[in-house]
């Protein structure tokens, strides 16, 4: 469909999880012809817009796919409206595969809500995608995107070194047990507890990339996981040397390691929009048996260390002291065991099962135009 010859009238979009909304703002709008395919759309009809009554048109070439057999548009009195439904589930960060915006499109605030599949509770947009606003501005402004080319280029390097360094850990936990058998494990710290721990090290950045908004969503998942990670290692077996020759380390060490050698390779190719199906259902399905053996060998590492640290008294604190303050390691970490031991793995299998279900479904409900 031929359109360059007409008007452009303004475009107004948004979007939500699983929708692209667009408003074209022409009134009274006569013949229209659309021609919707999965990856552009071609608008032309005549109808009064800012130049009067004219003949618009546009050609828009979307930066992802999207299901024309769900997509739905209406005309009304005041403006065409258009309800493009995505292939996936996901945040678009433009509307147009140029990163160059036409000064005639623009956001509809009004419509940027996140919608989550399992809550009627609506979230606002800039809470979160955090720095959206600052994007859309630096467009509007014809700013360069160098700060987001740096951003990428910083994540996959990132997600690339956490890769190689658990592929490491694998590859030679695997070789020592096929070479030695269970003999290898009391040696599983000495041979690869150096690469664990700059491993770990450079996971505690996880905890800041969305302070800074170079990933989506809050701090709590990365800091728990995170953190309670970093707890079981630098202090529970870094700092009692009795349990790194433990054969539970070497099944910890290997859960951990197949966890993120699926995990940061799907969200290396998520820096630059490339999606496996393959690779993204493995991400969101190797945790059902993984995550449940993680959490069994931490508990036994934990349950093993209770008595080691009652009798160096590490990390606890007696009476008397200049603080007058008294603190006990072990009985911290047996109320851990009684209390927050089965709610936290909970916790953490109940959110990785509804991201599941967001990111390969199903879907709770299927959002229509009518």
């Amino acid at each position: 469909m031929e359109v360059d010859k007409h008007l452009s009238p303004f475009v107004y979009w948004a979007q939500t999880d699983s929708t692209i909304t667009l408003r074209i703002e022409l009134r009274n709008v006569q013949s229209p012809n659309v021609d919707l395919q999965s990856d552009s759309l071609s608008f032309l009809a005549v109808g009064n817009g800012a130049q009067g009554e004219r003949n618009y048109g546009l050609n828009l070439r979307f930066y992802k796919s999207i299901d024309t057999d769900a997509s739905r548009y209406r005309v009304l009195d005041r403006n065409v409206e258009f309800s493009l439904k995505k292939y996936n589930s996901e945040f678009w960060p433009r509307l147009l595969e140029d990163a160059k915006k036409p000064a005639w499109l623009k956001i509809d605030f009004d419509k940027w809500t996140h919608e989550e599949d399992f809550s009627d509770e609506a979230h606002d947009i800039m809470e979160d995608h955090p720095g959206l606003y600052e994007k859309i501005q630096a467009e509007e402004l014809g700013w360069p995107a160098r700060r987001e080319s740096v951003k990428n280029i910083y994540l996959f390097l990132y997600n690339l070194w956490q890769f190689v360094g658990f592929i490491y850990i694998v590859s030679v936990l695997t070789t020592r047990y096929i070479k030695d058998g269970p003999d290898s494990m009391e040696g599983t710290y000495a041979a690869v507890g150096w690469m664990m721990k700059m491993c770990f090290t450079t996971q505690f950045l996880e905890i800041l990339h969305p302070m800074v908004g170079y990933t989506k969503g809050s701090v709590f998942e990365p800091l728990v996981q995170v953190g309670g990670r970093g707890i079981i290692f630098f202090c529970l077996i870094e700092g009692e040397e009795r349990m790194q020759t433990k054969p539970v380390i070497f099944y910890l060490f290997i859960v951990w390691s197949f966890i993120e050698i699926v995990r940061y390779p799907y969200y290396m190719l998520r820096v630059y929009d490339i999606s496996i199906g393959f690779l993204t259902w493995l991400r969101y399905t190797i945790w059902i048996p993984l995550y449940p053996l993680g959490f069994i060998c931490e508990g036994i590492v934990i349950l093993r260390d209770i008595p080691y640290f009652e009798e160096t008294g590490k990390y606890s604190v007696a009476l008397p002291n200049w603080f007058n303050f008294s603190f006990h390691f072990p009985t911290l970490l047996r109320c851990y065991l009684l209390f927050f031991f089965f709610p936290a793995m909970y916790k953490m299998m109940n959110h990785m099962y509804h991201l599941r279900i967001k990111k390969i479904g199903p879907k709770s409900w299927k959002k229509k135009f009518a």
